[in-house]
């Protein structure tokens, strides 16, 4: 059987199981021990155990059960919430202070979280109930917690990122450089759309009032006293000091990111225990569960996904698809297109995790025959793959924001959730023209990159 054959059904079997609604990790592993016993010595089942720890057996992939740790003590605590108030407070004499603070809460909560899901989470069940009593449209309101989730795999530590420094062969620390950039710039792009955004309903609130007496509680923003601002910093300056703490132990060089990872996850139970009170078994055991629940499934997910990569590795598949890449002579600009367009189709039904480990194979020998950055090209298709947690079909944030706000109308979610997608492009298009927006922080950093 041709290469281009075995491909072609190796492809067509693994879209099938897929759909079939076979969890992830269990349809990636079914796929390759198949082909394995198809298409492999027999002696290869072997060693199904073997390769899959030998994949695994990683210390950057340490550090992943410990950024977790670190999440989900923040997370299941009232810090997030405590984070968003006091934002709020400091942000409301801004118009769209509000929908400004949320985003800034997302992209602080993102950094010491590490998950899109758990950002979702943890400030969307306080800033959405709150941008609602505050008369936002409730689209707009889901939007903007959707979009600010997703720089949970883009702003460090991002797991996302961890996967694909280990994929990709690039220097971890250098790769979370480059994310503070561009997740800077989407911060900054969806703080000035909430704004506009703000000014638009704000004015149709108000004419509505002026036309025919309906009031808007737009029109009735509570004030925040300066006593009342600064009562609030003390439960939240503990977890900006420990998010400043993590980065000056990583890009200090005084810890590597498992250590860094075990500090930040120690240091968010020692705060929560002293700030929050969390700290006798029944309230750690919710936070260790969740720990665990989460770093086995996506480790599961992460190995299973190895042995696919190495399955398709050993078959010549993936060499073969990136040699005909190169033998079409596509422009490198084009090449760049196709690749990040074929992430945002599979970004329609595969999480990140999958994405970067079934695809590295593939698309990263000619881009690195092409001259490009791989640091910089990571940048870019982890925007990419955010975009692909809030567009339909199957956007993971968009489901979160139902299970907290079911209220909302799916319609209304996504139609909300469509203009950061739009803003996500403009963030990649404007790093394509000024790719110093993400290689320009660590190269100053860590000085210029290979």
């Amino acid at each position: 059987m041709s290469v281009l054959t075995l491909g072609l059904l190796f492809g067509a079997v693994t879209l099938v199981v897929m759909f079939s609604g076979m969890p992830i990790s269990f349809a990636l592993g079914f796929v390759a021990i198949l082909f394995m016993a198809l298409f492999m010595p027999a002696s290869s089942l072997d060693t199904v155990t073997q390769n899959v720890y030998e994949e695994m057996a990683s210390i950057t992939l340490l550090s992943i059960p410990l950024f977790i740790l670190k999440g989900a003590a923040i997370g299941r605590s009232e810090a997030g919430r405590d984070l968003y108030l006091a934002m709020h407070a400091w942000m409301q004499r801004i118009p769209g202070g509000l929908g400004i603070a949320n985003v800034f809460t997302c992209a602080l909560f993102a950094a010491m979280a590490g998950s899109s899901p758990a950002t979702c989470s943890a400030i969307g069940s306080a800033g959405i109930p709150e941008m609602r009593k505050r008369g936002y449209s409730p689209g707009f309101a889901a939007g903007i917690i959707a979009a600010g989730g997703t720089l949970g795999i883009l702003l460090p530590p991002s797991i996302t990122m961890i996967l694909y420094a280990v994929a990709a062969e690039v220097s971890l620390g250098r790769l979370f450089l480059a994310g503070i950039g561009p997740g800077l710039l989407l911060v900054a792009l969806f703080a000035v759309y909430a704004m506009y955004r703000f000014r638009k309903e704000f004015a149709v609130a108000h004419r509505a009032f002026e036309e025919h007496g309906q009031a808007s509680a737009y029109l009735n923003e509570k004030r925040y006293t300066m006593h009342e601002r600064v009562e609030m910093l003390p439960r939240v300056l503990p977890f900006v000091i420990l998010l400043i703490g993590v980065m000056v132990a990583l890009y200090g060089g005084y810890a590597t990111p498992s250590e860094t990872a075990g500090l930040g996850g120690v240091l968010a139970l020692a705060l929560i225990a002293v700030v929050y009170g969390v700290w006798r078994p029944k309230d750690v055991a919710p936070i260790l569960g969740a720990t665990l629940k989460e770093s086995t499934m996506l480790m599961f997910i992460i190995g299973m996904s190895l042995l696919f990569s190495y399955v398709m590795s050993y078959l010549t598949i993936s060499q073969s698809a990136a040699q005909a890449i190169v033998a079409m002579h596509l422009s490198k600009w084009f090449l760049l297109a196709a690749i990040l367009l074929m992430v945002v189709i599979l970004g329609f039904f595969l999480p990140p995790v999958s994405i970067i480990l079934m695809t590295a194979p593939i698309v990263l020998p000619p881009l690195r025959v092409e001259g490009f950055d791989l640091i910089w090209f990571g940048v870019l298709m982890t925007i990419v793959m955010e975009m692909g947690l809030i567009h339909p079909p199957v956007g993971l944030n968009i489901f979160v924001i139902k299970n907290i706000a079911p209220d909302i109308p799916l319609r209304d979610v996504i139609w909300g959730v469509m203009p950061f997608v739009g803003l996500m492009f403009v963030a990649i298009i404007l790093i394509c023209i000024f790719p110093g927006i993400a290689t320009g922080f660590p190269d100053m950093v860590m000085g210029p990159g290979k």
